[in-house]
């Protein structure tokens, strides 16, 4: 175990802590939900995360799956609908309307497989 050393703060010691180096990969949209769900929602576990320097992996983690999962579902759900290039050259605002309602599907599933 190493030496700890302090820093004299007016009366006070504190720890000179410092973290690991952490890889400077951006957290995606999906990452970012749940940084913000575990804040508001499990803030222990949220601090045990950050203690254990295992939030920045578990949040990189979250986003990854779940953007796969959004490839994954994605396609099906529009095929289930009926959503195809056709209907993209003759009706592309019913199928702007559709994309967009399909996408709040798949995410809310995403959602509520993955964030909460």
């Amino acid at each position: 175990m190493s030496e700890l050393t302090y820093t004299r703060c007016g009366d006070y010691y504190i720890p000179d802590l410092k973290l690991s180096e952490q890889p400077e990969v951006p957290i995606g949209k999906y990452g970012r939900m749940r940084q913000r769900h575990l804040k508001e929602h499990r803030p222990s576990l949220y601090s045990s995360l950050i203690l254990s320097e295992k939030l920045y992996p578990h949040l990189l983690e979250i986003d990854r799956a779940a953007r796969e999962r959004m490839d994954a579902i994605l396609p099906r759900m529009m095929e289930a609908a009926g959503v195809t290039e056709e209907l993209k050259a003759r009706d592309p605002m019913r199928w702007v309307g559709l994309m967009n309602t399909l996408k709040a599907q798949a995410e809310e599933i995403i959602l509520d497989e993955l964030i909460l």
